[in-house]
């Protein structure tokens, strides 16, 4: 069957050197698009292009529709740094079935800060530039963030998990699996809508090391990195194993060195380093993979993590990568298709786009995409209602209390964005 695309507009984008506003987030309308981390990032709000997909060629078909509205784009860049000149902002969901689907959203400006330099694109659907952009203009008359109403948490059914876990284990023990990842879904609704932008900076506060984003309605900060493409050179950041921190420095310490050591954690990190080392090898002329994980240090948990680097050896988009690598072994399992077909069994929930690529891709097919992690989804229809999402890898030394407590310590980045806890 042939995608059927919609016409295509001629896309021009302007980018222009501006001060580097302290705060990003700070500035973002009402409805924007955030990606942050550490001040470095972009906002974005307004949208000149947008597509959406389902089903299992969500992905590429993004990608396809992305390559020929790129084509005959006109992009002025005064500044040339990434993230600078034509981008677009998606997220797509874990699922090939979900009906949450994907989307890829061109915004009418960005604001971006790269290592001190600050720049703003303007993007339109006519193919002409027009004047240099303005800050202040595009801007307008910015309303500040809604204040964040009450949420009531909905209980967890942690009966319902425990069965799932055992079971997990028996049939990875069966041999039908190496890992399964299983999540949790968490709602909590208020009386008025949530607005991300007042969940946003104690994200970006909190947990500067990560990715703090908002794309479509996935709001997080997550600290996976599935693919960022740079003028050829691919880094991605695997992250499986985990252990909740205690607040104190030395047992921290020492829960670190037992983290490191855990042949439970260490055996479900391995799974997940050998599928994204599989997929960078067919893409690149030689990839780098340390000898042993480091551990990764965030406020609520410590994590195994493996940064993978590697040199493209043809004019791969980060996209193709991105489809190639969704679903890793850190977010399904091993191997892929009898992992998702246990998730799909055991799970019993829609896990929308949580665990799914989110990111953006410039007009040279680079760009920077992580798993969505650490994330709520806030309804399109009803933004007063809210689900947080957590999940756990699950290998034949599993047991359902450590994973219920490892789940927990998982979705406090958001219970606190939220002030439920």
């Amino acid at each position: 069957m042939t995608l059927q695309l919609p016409a295509m507009p001629t896309l021009a984008a302007r980018t222009i050197a501006v001060d580097a506003p302290e705060d990003l987030l700070a500035l973002i309308p009402d409805g924007g698009m955030a990606w942050v981390r550490r001040g470095d990032g972009m906002i974005a709000w307004g949208e000149v292009a947008r597509f959406d997909s389902r089903g299992s060629s969500r992905i590429d078909d993004a990608a396809t529709w992305w390559r020929r509205l790129t084509r005959h784009a006109v992009v002025r860049d005064d500044v040339h740094v990434r993230g600078s000149g034509l981008v677009a902002f998606g997220s797509f969901s874990f699922a090939d079935a979900s009906v949450h689907g994907g989307t890829l959203i061109v915004p009418r400006f960005i604001l971006g800060v790269r290592e001190g330099r600050g720049f703003l694109t303007e993007i339109s659907d006519d193919g002409a530039h027009g004047h240099a952009p303005n800050l202040a203009s595009a801007l307008g008359t910015t309303t500040p963030a809604a204040p964040l109403p009450r949420l009531t948490e909905e209980d967890g059914d942690r009966d319902a998990w425990n069965a799932a876990v055992e079971s997990a284990v028996a049939r990875i023990r069966a041999g039908e699996v190496d890992k399964v990842v299983l999540a949790r879904a968490v709602g909590a609704h208020a009386d008025s809508p949530v607005d991300p932008r007042s969940l946003m900076p104690y994200l970006a506060r909190e947990y500067d090391g990560c990715w703090t984003f908002h794309v479509d309605g996935l709001v997080g900060a997550t600290p996976e990195l599935l693919a960022r493409v740079d003028h050829g050179l691919v880094t991605s950041r695997v992250l499986a194993g985990t252990i909740r921190r205690t607040g104190d420095a030395t047992a921290d310490l020492a829960r670190a060195a037992s983290l490191a050591h855990s042949s439970k954690d260490r055996e479900e990190h391995a799974f997940a380093v050998r599928s994204v080392t599989q997929v960078l090898a067919s893409h690149c002329a030689s990839v780098n993979v340390p000898d042993e994980p480091f551990v990764l240090h965030l406020p609520n948990v410590m994590h195994l993590a493996t940064d993978i680097t590697g040199s493209l050896d043809h004019a791969a988009t980060v996209l193709e990568l991105v489809r190639e690598l969704h679903p890793s072994a850190a977010v399904c399992g091993t191997p892929t298709l009898a992992a998702a077909r246990l998730i799909d069994s055991l799970e019993g929930l829609d896990r929308g786009r949580y665990a799914g690529p989110v990111g953006w891709i410039d007009g040279a097919g680079d760009g920077e995409w992580c798993i969505g992690l650490r994330s709520a989804e806030i309804d399109a229809d009803d933004p007063r209602q809210v689900r947080m999402f957590a999940g756990c890898g699950i290998v034949a030394a599993s047991e359902p209390a450590s994973e219920w407590a490892e789940s927990e310590a998982k979705l406090e980045p958001m219970r606190h964005a939220l002030r439920l806890g």
